[in-house]
This record gives structure tokens, sequence and C-alpha cells, in this order.
């Protein structure tokens, strides 16, 4: 661990030569003299006289190297039965000409935009576009119903919507318009336009404010890359199921490069030319950092997946995918390989695809098993690497650099910490606990580039939310611990946020649309263990008295109304009716007994509950499936 430990006690102890360094992996217009700003701590800000575009990084400059005949995007749609690319000289030409028809809308330096799209070249095209023109956008993931993306858009503020007629799964089609168009209705923002791509498998018809995207780019004039500042905003994406306001993370230019430029090469171990498969989607974190910008500032061809590559109708897909496009390294969450074991336990379907081009799995998202790591290990012949980072850092925490110094795997652990970052395992008064010990994760401040540096429009929520709890580190929210050797295994969150195969919700937000239904007088979600999705919500409810409700019909209303204001995203199926929530003399429900029972730890009862038999009569039905 020698090279590793190095580079990681000079990033800590001489951070400005150490991302100096890193930062000559990147093209600027203007490179930066200061390297970390600390005035304004505990809110830093990374190469803050730095100017650069990063589009242009992501793009250009591999054309003008010589490189525009490399692949830069493979798209596979087995549900729409095609599979095409795109060059980098061919992206280049498309995302300059879409910026051109966001610029023919009055869309500049600082101006949001807001995609919610499928997971379709055209989604990174609008985000490069927006990139080349200084323009901040945020992408909104395709299963958020209209309430949810009413929300972000009241939030942000965008000058344009960009969306398609809809999205293909493997057993429906989703329909985006009616969704978009009753977001605008319900929000008090209204963008100016509203750029449609029509697909051939939706009927569409266009509104008065709404643009064919085909039209547009078209009769555009392409748009050259606009240098800008390194601390300006690239994007804000907002985390999962907020209630009330949305938390918008938002993203700097030159950090977001030069983190994202690092981690693929130093952590993931891909080089330019490689084929790297993230099977995310473009609406969370990890599509932004490495479907979309990690691969192409790197020179990498990225694979764009429209559909599920697991499940129905076949597990093979995964595999079939792996070996059609000699994919390198591929990155996904541990719940996709789960699925696979369940639906092909001796992967037998494996035996008919070569994939002999892959070096490396990595899994993230959510905690990695020992035993599916040891079944993934087994059948694919090569290292299965854990990685754990979040929405807020952008890029991973902790995992085996595979490009900087491969080291052993331990099953359970997401290996060690990377550079940049200073983690401490301590207690509920920030003190530090032994090794072995479990604890709250924490990050000794200043967070290293491409992390977040506050919170769209709210920089005291920043503060508030992440930087109060332990002063001197962010909050992680997670628990866990560090081993003799350095590695921290991660064992799940601290607050009321669940992990639902690799996606991040917020249990509050549930509550909140539970509690809406005209029989539920209080009822709280938590996150139970599932085999395949890791944690799934489980909502317990307490109807009103005198009220006779029927327990499958009032199940079904949950569901679909959780899903009609939150999304499928929210995967909650099964709903408990109790005769009483475990509560503390003043009245706050004991959610943390609850999980800690949930997830079979033997934690302490608090000794303010108001009655300890509610908790014990609800022991059956929170260790159950």
């Amino acid at each position: 661990m020698r090279r590793h430990a190095e580079e990681r006690r000079r990033s800590l102890e001489s951070p400005v030569e150490f991302w100096t360094e890193a930062a000559a992996l990147i093209d600027w217009d203007v490179f930066p003299s200061t390297v970390l700003d600390t005035s304004k701590a505990p809110l830093y800000s990374w190469f803050p006289d730095g100017r650069l575009n990063t589009c242009f990084n992501a793009l250009d400059r591999h054309v003008a190297a010589g490189h525009g005949e490399r692949i830069a995007i493979i798209h596979d749609s087995p549900v729409t039965g095609s599979v095409s690319t795109l060059t980098y000289a061919a992206l280049l030409n498309r995302v300059a000409h879409f910026a051109g028809a966001l610029r023919e809308q009055g869309v500049g330096v600082g101006d949001r935009v807001l995609i919610y799209m499928p997971m379709v070249p055209e989604a990174a095209i609008a985000m490069l576009a927006c990139a080349r023109l200084g323009a901040v956008h945020s992408v909104v993931f395709g299963g958020f119903a209209a309430p949810e993306l009413a929300a972000r858009i009241d939030d942000a503020s965008p000058k344009v919507l960009v969306t398609a007629s809809g999205g293909i799964e493997p057993t429906h089609l989703v329909h985006y318009r009616p969704m978009v168009t009753e977001a605008i209705s319900l929000a008090a923002h209204k963008p100016d336009a509203c750029i449609v791509l029509h697909r051939p498998q939706f009927e569409s018809e266009l509104g008065p404010k709404d643009i064919d995207w085909a039209t547009a780019e078209a009769a555009a004039t392409p748009a050259e890359a606009v240098p800008v500042k390194a601390t300006d905003p690239l994007y804000i994406l907002y985390t999962s199921g907020t209630t009330g306001k949305p938390k918008g993370v938002v993203r700097d230019n030159g950090g977001h490069a030069v983190s994202l430029a690092w981690s693929l090469a130093h952590v993931y171990g891909v080089r330019p030319g490689d084929v790297w498969w993230s099977a995310s989607d473009v609406g969370w974190v990890v599509g932004h950092s490495y479907i979309v910008y990690a691969p192409l500032i790197c020179g990498v061809t990225t694979v764009m997946y429209e559909g599920k590559p697991v499940g129905t109708p076949d597990a093979g897909a995964f595999w079939r995918v792996m070996a059609q496009h000699r994919v390198n390294a591929m990155f996904t969450a541990p719940t996709a390989i789960r699925v696979i074991r369940k639906e092909d336990p001796e992967a037998k379907l494996l035996a008919d695809y070569d994939i002999s081009a892959l070096r490396t799995l990595f899994l993230a998202g959510e905690r990695l098993d020992p035993e599916t790591y040891h079944w993934a290990t087994g059948h694919l012949g090569v290292p299965v690497v854990d990685n754990w980072w979040q929405t807020e850092t952008g890029w991973p925490v902790a995992a085996n650099p595979r490009g900087l110094e491969p080291l052993p795997i331990k099953p359970g652990s997401p290996s060690v910490i990377m550079p940049g970052y200073d983690v401490r395992i301590v207690d509920e008064n920030a003190v530090e606990v032994p090794t072995g010990a479990e604890g709250n994760i924490v990050i000794r401040l200043p967070l290293p580039p491409g992390t977040m540096p506050t919170v769209w429009g709210d920089d005291e929520r920043f503060v508030s939310a992440y930087l109060t709890a332990f002063p001197g580190y962010y909050a992680t929210g997670d628990g866990g611990y560090l081993d003799e050797d350095g590695y921290i295994f991660v064992m799940g969150r601290t607050d009321d946020v669940i992990n639902v195969a690799g996606h991040r919700l917020t249990t509050g937000a549930m509550e909140a649309v539970v509690a809406r239904h005209p029989v539920v007088a209080e009822c709280a979600v938590i996150g139970v263990r599932d085999s395949i999705k890791g944690q799934i919500p489980r909502a317990f409810v307490v109807v009103k008295t005198g009220v006779q409700a029927d327990p499958m019909l009032l199940r079904d209303e949950v569901v679909q109304l959780v899903r009609d204001e939150i999304g499928p995203v929210a995967a909650l199926k099964s709903v408990v009716v109790v005769p009483a929530l475990p509560k503390t003399r003043s009245g706050k429900i004991l959610r943390r007994s609850m999980r800690a029972i949930a997830e079979g730890r033997d934690e302490p009862v608090p000794s303010t509950i108001e009655d300890p038999r509610v908790l014990e009569t609800l022991k059956p039905l929170l260790q159950g499936d």
C-alpha cells in the first residue's frame, strides 16, 4: 500500500501541490494560480481564478488531438431493438448545434436548463450543450412524478425545459409529455420554452411553447465553447425524495473536471480508448459523473443502456452487452448482481458470451454483501471492487485504486480512503473512536475538488445540513468503522434516508404522502432489508379512531398515492396497519429503534419511551417479510 499511502498523505499534507498536478489533466483557458480559497470557510472553493469549459474538455480537445473518429457513445437499446454509435467528432457537431438552439432561446452563462429525459444520447447532448454555453443544467430522473418535477422547476427556475415524448421500459411506455404539462401547471415558475425530442413510439403534439428538437437542432448555428470561472456552477442535482423545498447539490466546473479526470484514471484504472459501461441513469449522480462527464473528459467510449440490463426477460442481457461491446470495465449496483444470481444462480448463461475484455467490475450505491461479492468474483474471474461515495461527493470517497495501486480486496468493505479525503470515525460528541469501533463517518474539511461546494441558492442550508452536527467536518450520514489495515466498512445510514437499489430516498418524503390518505392518523416509514434491492420501504400506519379500513384496500391506495406523488422509484409495496407506533413521552416516533429492530441490531430502547409494549408488539412485523 506504499504508493496509495504516499499519494494520500501528500494530498492531505500538501494539497496545493497534489491538486495542481491533477489540474494538469485538464485544458484550461486560464490555468489557476490559486488552488484553494479558504477565505469564506467553511465554504471552500477550488481553483478560484482558473477559467475553462467542461464541454471543450469532454469533446473539442479530443477532436483537435486527432481522435475525432474514436467512438464516444454506444447507445444500446434492446427495448427499441437498436444499437447506435456517435464518434467524438459527430457528438461535438450535435452538441454544438444543440447549444446553438438553446442560445436562440436566450440561454447563456448562468441560466438554468431542466432536463427530463430517458436514457438516449440526446440526454448527454443536452447536458454537454448547457456546459458549452456556461449554462447550468438540472437533470431530473424520468421516474419522478409531476409534483416532484414541479418542485425542482420552482427551485431551479429554468429558462428552458428539455424533454422527450417518452421513455421505454421492457414492459410498457412511459409518457413524459403529460407529466411535464402537469408539472409546469403546478409550478409557480414557468419556463420560457420546452424543447421536445419526438420518439416514433409515441404520439405527441406540440403545445404553444413547445419546440421540436430535430427542427431546432438542424436550424441552429453551432455554438463555440464559452470559458467560465472554475467556481461557476456546472449543474444542480436534487437529492431524491426530499420533503418541502428540494435540496439541490451544486457541482462546479473546475473541481468537477479535475476530480473526474483523476478518479477515472486512478480509482477505476480506465484509459483513453477503453470501453466503459456504467449501468445507471443520467438522472442520478453516477450517470452525471461516470456515464457522461468522466468518460468523455478522459477520451473513453461510454455505453448508454436504455432499459433494465437484468430482470425480465433474460439475465443474459447483462453479459450480452459486455460481450458485444467488448466492455473493459463496468460500474453497477449490487442489486443488479443479486437479481442475476436469483435468476441464474449457477451463471449458466454466462457460458454463452465472451466477456474476456472485462478487467474489473465495480459495484457501488449500496452495501456490497459478502455473498454477492463471492458469487460475482467466482463466476467472472475478475476483481470485483466495492466503492463508496455519495451524490454530495460526486466521486469515490473509498475504493480500491486500480489505476494507482491495486490493493487486496476485503469482502464487505469498499476498501481504503481515496487521496483528498480525510475520513474519521467519531462518536456523537465528534470524538474519534478506536479502530474497529463503529461510529459516524465524517470527513474533515475542506472537502477535495469535485465535491459539493454548497446547496443551490442556500449556503446556510448547506452548513446546517452537512457541517453543523460535527464542527470542522462534513457529516456523511453513514455509520461504519475502520479496521487495522485502514479499510473502511460502511454499515448503513444514520438518518432517515434509505437506499433502494442504489437510489437514496428519504422516508420523510414518503411519510408526508402516506399521511395525506384520509383514513391515516399517523405513520412511520422505515427501510427494511431486501435480498434483491438491499432496502425497501415499509409503511406502518395507524388509522383514525372509529374508521374501519380494509387493510388490503388501504395498502393499494397508499401504494398508488406514493407512486403518483413521488414515482415508481419509491418502491413502496408494504403497508402494515398497526394499533400504535412507539413514541417518546414527548410524542416523537422512535424511528431509530424501529430501524434497529428491522436490521437485527441489539440497540438499547430509549428510556424516554412512552410504552415499551408497543415496540415489542411491532417486532415480528418489523423483522418479517
